[in-house]
Formats: structure tokens, sequence, C-alpha cells
């Protein structure tokens, strides 16, 4: 079995991960937690770059024969709109979410997060994501993150002001080990000095706990002089108690978006080891940025996806060239694409792209099938590329998760069952459901793992309304033989994604790439 290596966020350079413990039958077992999202909306596409590539880790460890306890929280208080400082200010983002349009159609902030919590497994599974072994959410362990804070502020790490109990940054000299964001930069106290707070010491020091009698979230803690200070927990200390509690004081390997190595994991890093005086975890992951089409994407731009946007029949989906709806192994596919220590482009092309491969992986299990059933006369050789290529994919992925290698790779593999087409006898044929069994798992891209409603066909059906109706416009303008007009229409195609080819029997449609 090949090594697994990562790129360690906190060395800054590619290490071996090894776990540190051993089961009961002498097989590593990885202790990981990956953040989760805040649950005040539907999780968008960036959000599950970062899920997928911690569920490519939990699938390698699982081919190299690892036992695997994967944990992945919900967030649902404490998260605030400022979440770009260490001290966040603003309101609870849950709270925000509950006074929106979409947030009427709840009675309580509860009921919100209950139901976007819903939403975010049911996308997980039409993605084909693995379920974490456990998967905690904040309003559930606040007693755990209680007990942390009074720690610390037993042990001098942190202090109660009539606001706020905040973390003492100075208390802990390897603060900024994991951004670089270190005590003596001048652009930290710029960016902390947010929170108006006369007892805090210093504009670097973070919230543990919060008093805000106008928060619909709020518990009694034993903080402060009179001990009844009623507040809520900060974003940070939530994941300190919830990994700690589950796999114990030193993870593995920890991961998340690049957008939380500060401030929230380098505050995990100072209140974790504060507390128990150990490391928090050997190594970190962190997944680059998604941008759609080499732009930002965000709403005002008419970029911003989730995963329902795409994989049900919307508008966002049709203008895309898929009206029927995306199908979730495709996206799946493209968001995987790229390696995720370095920015994906998701473009139309790219999806495109990736629903014909996924759809040649069914093809190629079509065809085993059929071959098996048939038992027709066999190619020997079959069995060794299948196996050549399930072992480069694999080794590409032990190489730092280098999808694109791994998916070239795993692809040389459908190559061989296509080219066996015609020559495929019941041995080979079980080969290549072995095989792509074994890819599946690694990849998680030729079945989906859970009993879902029939996924859409992989190649669209036809281009939208939109485009057609710019079609029948062009058609008029060529037969009034007002050319420059016929050229601003296909422009106006192109911009939709779409061009026009002019053959004998009319005007032929066809997608971009």
């Amino acid at each position: 079995m090949p090594d697994l290596r990562l790129t360690n966020t906190l060395s800054r350079q590619q290490e071996t991960l090894v776990p540190a413990e051993r089961t009961p039958d002498g097989r590593p077992r990885l202790r990981f937690y990956s953040c989760g999202p805040t649950v005040y909306s539907y999780a968008h596409i960036g959000n599950f770059r970062t899920f997928l590539t911690a569920d490519l880790v939990v699938r390698v460890a699982e081919a190299l024969d690892w036992s695997v306890a994967y944990v992945s929280n919900i967030t649902d208080v404490g998260h605030l709109t400022n979440d770009d400082v260490a001290d966040a200010d603003g309101e609870d983002k849950m709270a925000k979410a509950l006074r929106s349009k979409e947030g009427e159609a709840f009675p309580t902030v509860y009921d919100l997060a209950r139901h976007y919590a819903t939403a975010l497994e049911d996308d997980w599974k039409r993605l084909n994501l693995r379920q974490p072994w456990v998967r905690p959410r904040a309003t559930e362990h606040v007693t755990e993150q209680i007990e942390a804070v009074e720690r610390l502020i037993a042990s001098g790490h942190a202090y109660a002001t009539d606001e706020a109990v905040y973390f003492s940054v100075t208390s802990f000299p390897a603060y900024g080990r994991l951004s670089g964001n270190t005590l003596d930069t001048p652009l930290l106290e710029a960016v902390r000095d947010v929170v108006v707070d006369e007892g805090k010491r210093d504009p670097r020091d973070f919230a543990l706990w919060k008093r805000d009698d106008h928060h619909l979230m709020q518990w009694y803690a034993p903080f402060g002089p009179d001990r009844d200070f009623k507040g809520f927990p900060g974003w940070h200390i939530e994941c300190s108690a919830m990994a700690r509690k589950y796999l114990g004081d030193t993870l593995d390997l920890h991961a998340g978006g690049e957008d939380l190595i500060f401030p929230h994991h380098e505050c995990e890093i100072a209140q974790s080891e504060a507390l128990t005086g150990k490391p928090f975890a050997r190594h970190w992951l962190h997944t680059r940025f998604l941008q759609v089409e080499g732009e930002k994407m965000s709403k005002s731009k008419g970029n911003f996806y989730t995963v329902r946007d795409l994989v049900e029949p919307t508008e966002a989906a049709a203008a895309l060239g898929f009206p029927r709806g995306v199908d979730p192994l495709a996206l799946r596919y493209a968001l995987l694409s790229g390696q995720y220590k370095k920015p994906l482009n998701f473009t139309r092309k790219a999806l495109h792209d990736s629903a014909k491969a996924v759809e040649r992986y069914r093809s190629a299990r079509t065809l085993a099938e059929a071959a098996a059933q048939a038992n027709a006369p066999g190619d020997s050789g079959l069995s060794t590329a299948l196996n050549d290529a399930y072992t480069r994919t694999l080794a590409a992925l032990c190489d730092d998760l280098n999808t694109p290698a791994a998916f070239a790779a795993a692809l040389d593999g459908v190559k061989a069952i296509e080219a066996a087409r015609d020559g495929m006898n019941g041995a080979a044929a079980q080969a290549a459901l072995d095989w792509l069994d074994r890819t599946n798992a690694l990849l998680g891209v030729v079945v989906s793992d859970y009993a879902l409603p029939s996924a859409a066909p992989a190649e669209p059906t036809g281009p939208p309304a939109e485009v057609l109706a710019l079609v029948d416009e062009r058609a008029a303008a060529r037969a009034a033989k007002d050319f420059a007009a016929s050229d601003r229409l296909r422009d106006a195609l192109a911009a939709l994604g779409w061009t026009v080819q002019d053959t004998p029997a009319g005007q032929e449609i066809v997608p971009l790439g």
C-alpha cells in the first residue's frame, strides 16, 4: 500500500499522514475532524468542494484498510456575520436568516436550523459523500463548551468581563503559527479591534462566550462574579469541544476551507492546546476557493449555485444546458476535477465534460453486465490493464489527492473495457465489474451509495426556450439577408453557452465546449 501524503498547512509542506493509534487488529485508526457548515441557508457548491475533499480522504483511508473515525459538525449557533476577524461582531447568522424572506417560513430559529440541516444531508447524499461517524450540532454540546471555558478561566487563559468571556491571546505565545498572523503582526491588531468592551484587555483577544439580551439562543453559564452569565458560545469554541469529545485531545487530521485558516482554526488551536497542554491536530488540510467561469461566486453576479440549483430542473440548470437538471454524480465529478490545494474554476464546459465522463462509466458497467450474462469468448489482458489503472488511481490520490491524475488513470480503465467490447468473456466481465466497484469506492462517480430518486440524464435533452427563440430570430435575419443582425444573434447565443451551425438541413444548435 502506498503512503498517503498531504500538504500540511501547519508546516507548509507535504507530509505522510500517519495515524497515531491502531485498532486491536493492528489497522491504523484515523481520527479526522472536518468543519461543517453553518445551517442558515442551503450549502453552495464551494462548500461542497471542501466537503468532497474530506470525503476523498475518507475513501482513500478506507482503500488503505484504515479504520476511520470521521467527525463533521453542524454549526447552529454562535457564528456571527463579521466572521473574518477573530473576535467577530455583528449578529448571529442564524438569527439574521430567520428575518429574511426565506426565514419567514419558520416559526423559530431552531426550525430554520432543522430545515437546512436536513437539506444539507439530502445534498450530501446526492453528491454521494460518505456519512460522518458523528455529525454533532453546536446547540447539543453547550455543556461541553461551558466546561471548556470554565477550565480556560481557571488556568488563566481566559477572563470574564460584563459582556463576554475572552481568550487571552498573550497567554498562548504560539498563536499565529498556522496562519502567519503572529502576535507582532500589525495587521492582526487592526483587523481585530472591532468589539467595543472596556473590560477587554487586548484587541487581539477573542470571545469564548458572549452576552446579548437580544440573542435568540441563550444559556446560563457559571461565569463572572455572580456565576450567572446568560449568553451563547463563540463560534470557535464549539469545534474544539466537539472534536475533543469524540476524537480525544489530539487529532490526526483537521480539515476545512481555506477561509477557516484565520481566524477559526487559529483560534481552535490556541484554546484547545491551552486547555489540554497537548497538540490539537498534527496535520491540517485546507481546500482552496472555487470560482465560476473565472469570477468569484456571488449572488449579485448571478453565478451563485447551491447543489439543488443544479441537480434539480431549475432555470439555473437550464441556462447551463441541463433543463432536466445536472446528474449529481457529474456535479461531484466536476467539483473534484481540480486538486484541492489549487483554486478550482467551475465552468460550463467542465460540467458538460464531467457529464460525459460519468456516462462513460455507466456505459462501461452496462457493457460488463451484459457480457457477464452472455459469457462470450474473452480478452485475457483486461484484468491486468484494470489492475494497473486502479493502482495508478490510488497512487495519484495518495499523492496529495491529485484528482486530475486519478481521473486520468481511471479513464484508462474505462477505455480498456470499451476496447474489449467485442471480446469479453464472463471472467473478464467480472474483472471489469470488480474494477468499477473498487474505482467507485475511491472516486464515487460510477454509482451512488444511496437510494435516490432517478438521476437526471447525463446529457441535456435540448437548449432552453431562450436559446430557441434567438435561433428563430437568427433564421429570420438570414432569410432577410440581414447578416449583421445574424452575427449579433450568434454572439448572443455564445453568451448563453450555445452556438449554431448552418447545415443543408437547417440550423443545428450545439452547446459550446
